[in-house]
């Protein structure tokens, strides 16, 4: 097939622009023909820096700007793929959608990563009749978004695919000399809560979870890496008032690729403690570095882990819920070498290669109108 992916590509930051990086790898290697529409920019500089290097010369669309839209018109006109695909996230991506559908006249598929924002807005509902007004057919990346999709725009095609796996990409440290570069004790338990730091993933929560966690498990420590949505100052001052501070490590700022390996090797576990979600790329990046899983009952999250296997699920939401999770986790630590088989199945059911297979077909179905 001719594909034009329409999506946020590195040097932008974010997990969709990575996702979206892969894919198109993936979809080149099943044998289709791959056209990227990369984003110039999400949203305006003085809200957020997303951008991670020097942009290509092709990446002209700025979502913000209807009038960089008219150059990506003219683009898909000119290249005549045979289907659009388009990463969506947030209502904001639904105009774009619309003008794009209508003004090329070419069959779209909308790749959800979300249906709602995770930060609703009161348009929500007008977002949503304009992008079922847009699509042709809809790719999920769990069974919660299709349920959601489903009682929201019963009437297109549907197809619900999964989240791959982020596999370790470069060089990965060992564990004595990750921990050794980030200041941890060789021998205790780390946890690590890696991404963005935005209200829905309840680092909070984790915070308030340790007291607890500690009692059991004085020498634990918590890394958390990621660009901070909120005041960090916020979550030290949480830190301080819960006498965490030898506990606690916090690394701001978006991390690199690279860097994030060092991360992840120095850790035992990866938390999601998340008050909401659909799926998570962070448990991918998890199991791509062999790590287990401990989350929260929402969204999809339950739906990426096979309990007491390749991770742990709290029985809800709370600081004293996500504890007694933790806790599970500390009584099977040594026996974590164990669950290594099942994340390395997990790993191969939810490959690239499996998602390009099952979207491709989806795609062909799509733009033959069936």
């Amino acid at each position: 097939m001719r594909i034009a992916l329409i999506s946020p590509f590195p040097p932008l930051k974010g997990g969709i622009a990575r996702f979206s990086a892969l894919l198109e790898a993936a979809l080149r290697k099943r044998g289709d023909e791959v056209f990227s529409v990369p984003f110039r920019a999400l949203y305006p500089g003085f809200l957020v820096n997303n951008t991670g290097g020097s942009l290509p010369d092709d990446a002209r669309l700025v979502l913000y700007n209807p009038f960089s839209w008219v150059g990506a018109i003219r683009q898909l006109k000119s290249q005549n793929p045979d289907i659009l695909l388009v990463a969506y996230w947030s209502g904001l991506l639904a105009p774009l959608c619309f003008v794009l559908r209508r003004l090329t006249g070419i069959r779209m598929v909308v790749l959800l990563h979300n249906l709602s924002s995770h930060e609703s807005f009161f348009f929500e509902p007008l977002m949503q009749r304009l992008l079922a007004a847009s699509a042709d057919g809809f790719l999920t990346l769990s069974g919660a978004v299709s349920r959601e999709v489903h009682a929201a725009i019963p009437t297109l095609p549907l197809c619900t695919l999964f989240h791959p796996v982020y596999e370790a990409e470069g060089e990965v440290p060992t564990v004595k000399d990750a921990r050794h570069e980030l200041h941890l004790d060789p021998f205790s338990p780390v946890l690590l809560f890696f991404g963005y730091v935005r209200h829905y993933k309840g680092l909070d929560i984790m915070l308030r979870a340790m007291p607890a966690i500690l009692r059991g498990e004085p020498d634990l420590r918590l890394v958390v890496a990621g660009h901070f949505y909120e005041d960090v100052s916020l979550y030290r001052r949480l830190v301080d008032q819960l006498g965490l501070g030898g506990n606690v490590d916090l690394y701001p700022g978006y991390v690199s690729v690279e860097r994030s390996a060092l991360f992840f090797a120095a850790a035992d576990a990866v938390v999601l403690p998340y008050r909401s979600a659909t799926q998570s790329g962070v448990v991918q990046l998890a199991y791509g570095h062999g790590l287990p899983v401990i989350v929260t009952p929402v969204g999809a999250l339950p739906e990426m882990v096979r309990p007491g296997k390749t991770g742990w699920v709290a029985g809800d939401s709370s600081p004293e819920g996500f504890a007694d999770a933790v806790g599970e986790f500390l009584d099977a630590r040594e026996k974590l070498t164990l669950m290594r088989p099942a994340i390395e199945a997990f790993r191969s059911e939810f490959s690239w290669e499996a998602f390009a297979a099952s979207a491709g077909r989806f795609l062909e179905t799509i733009a033959a109108g069936r």
